[in-house]
């Protein structure tokens, strides 16, 4: 089975601004064994999502110029099959419906919750 999608390495894809916010979360994610492309705004990760569709989206509500629940939308519209998860420091009655919730501070167990939740996948990847 080696070379399958299903012994490839998740593919994350981590939209926060804060370059101290994405940096844990590419750690953490890194560590997990996944693929993390970090980027800064919500131009680089539609033009990311082009090239290489990711398995989750963990985005910042946040974000200089397209804001977060834009983004979360365009990611449901073109890729349904890509879950998204919501870093932010705001009240999860805000987040975008049907996203998973990463509040703000997030912990190294909550980042992988949502990992294990949104891509099942991953858990037999596990290191």
């Amino acid at each position: 089975m080696n070379g399958t999608a299903e012994s490839a390495p998740v593919r994350v894809l981590v939209v926060e601004d804060n370059d101290d916010q994405r940096a844990l979360l590419e750690a953490i994610l890194g560590r997990a064994g996944c693929e993390v492309h970090g980027v800064a705004t919500a131009e680089e990760a539609i033009e990311d999502l082009a090239s290489t569709p990711p398995e989750l989206a963990i985005v910042d509500l946040l974000l200089p110029g397209i804001d977060g629940w834009a983004l979360a939308r365009r990611i449901r519209d073109g890729q349904p099959s890509c879950p998204v998860a919501v870093a932010s420091v705001l009240d999860e009655r805000r987040f975008p419906e049907g996203a998973f919730g990463l509040p703000k501070p997030f912990t190294r167990d909550q980042v992988l919750s949502v990992l294990k939740r949104a891509v099942p996948r991953w858990e037999g990847r596990r290191r």
